[in-house]
């Protein structure tokens, strides 16, 4: 991976992955975008061009993957950029492919979900390194399957690298591709902490919800009001007792917030406010059908109230959400995460896990 420009297969077609795309098209590289239903790539494939605006600005003609094999043999580079419900399926696809010279990029990690990749990988004798992102580089909208709308390029994006012994090589990657912001972590357990998205997106939808369905269209930093701010702080007091008692050191929601949208701290309902005066609060789901519950809750609340369990360290606020969101929509949540169920974490003493989030499944034992 010497040559100046790299192919990045992409997988995924929403709006991380448009954003993504954008990005690094101009950046000099050049993306290839797969949708795994195909709908979201029809009229891309048909010719017409991806349009990005706001914080990256460029039209061009990403390349279109027909499936899983496609976007896999020319890539030198695999992006996986799909809620963390479609994580598992695009593992089971691309892992029969990859090869030892490729690289795997995560935007951004769900539930140990590198660890599931290096077993499949493992099993074909395979080592690459596998880049695990706590967030996504790029936020923003899908106004259309050839639109990008990017509000903005996050300053500072935590990442490793599994195994953690190709832990230079995967941050010079990730800084060939999007530039200077990364910032080294100690393995997969604080990326796997590092991801605020799931505890913040807990205390917007539940307090917006019947914003969210009647379908209204609505600021979502200015109703971050002083009430839901404290709840978001109040979620995040437990992610970080969750960091403490493993040892690692992660960012406080307040430095999140800071560095992701470029506000001073404050409150957080303050920094939330300030964003929406700057015209960057973002709009909130206009549909129940979010990912701020159909993939956080299962594949972030829920992995966070696992480690609370194997630390001793109980996250109650974040299981009293995985609670509330069930009965809101009538289903468990608790039973929807196909990574966790995989790599059967209950099965796992915090000390395999410590393992494993270092070096993956090629050095250690899969137990059982």
């Amino acid at each position: 991976m010497q040559k100046d420009q790299l192919t990045v297969g992409i997988a995924g077609a929403g709006a991380i992955a448009f954003g993504a795309a954008a990005f690094l098209e101009q950046a000099g590289h050049r993306p290839v975008l797969w949708s795994p239903s195909g709908k979201r790539t029809e009229r891309l494939a048909a010719g017409e061009p991806l349009r990005a605006t706001g914080a990256v600005e460029c039209t061009f003609h990403p390349g279109v993957a027909s499936d899983a094999a496609a976007l896999v043999k020319d890539a030198d580079v695999i992006l996986v950029a799909l809620p963390g419900y479609g994580h598992k399926m695009a593992f089971d696809a691309i892992a029969p492919q990859i090869r030892p010279e490729q690289a795997i990029i995560i935007s951004s990690h769900a539930s140990f979900g590198a660890l599931y990749l290096s077993r499949l990988l493992a099993q074909r004798g395979v080592s690459v390194p596998i880049i695990a992102w706590g967030t996504t580089a790029t936020t923003g909208r899908q106004p259309s399957y050839v639109e990008a709308s990017v509000n903005t390029v996050r300053s500072k994006v935590d990442l490793c690298t599994v195994p953690s012994a190709r832990a230079a090589e995967g941050l010079a990657l990730c800084q060939r591709l999007f530039g200077d912001r990364f910032v080294q972590r100690d393995g997969l357990l604080a990326i796997s902490l590092s991801n605020l998205n799931p505890q913040n997106h807990m205390g917007i939808a539940l307090c917006n919800m019947t914003r969210m369905e009647h379908g209204e269209t609505w600021d979502q930093g200015y109703n971050v009001t002083p009430n839901v701010g404290r709840l978001l702080e109040a979620l995040d007091k437990e992610r970080l007792a969750i960091a403490e008692a493993l040892g690692l050191s992660v960012r406080t929601i307040f430095e999140h917030f800071h560095l992701s949208f470029h506000v001073p701290e404050d409150t957080v309902s303050n920094m939330n406010q300030e964003m929406h005066r700057q015209g960057r609060g973002g709009t909130g789901p206009t549909t129940a059908d979010s990912r701020y519950v159909t993939e956080d809750v299962p594949y972030g609340l829920l992995m966070t109230v696992k480690l609370g369990e194997l630390t001793g360290r109980e996250a109650k606020l974040h299981r009293s959400g995985v609670e509330i969101f069930s009965a809101l929509y009538g289903r468990d949540f608790f039973s929807e995460n196909q990574l966790l169920d995989a790599l059967a974490l209950d099965a796992l003493t915090l000390d395999e896990l410590k393992t494993l989030s270092q070096e993956g499944r090629n050095r250690v034992p899969q137990p059982g």
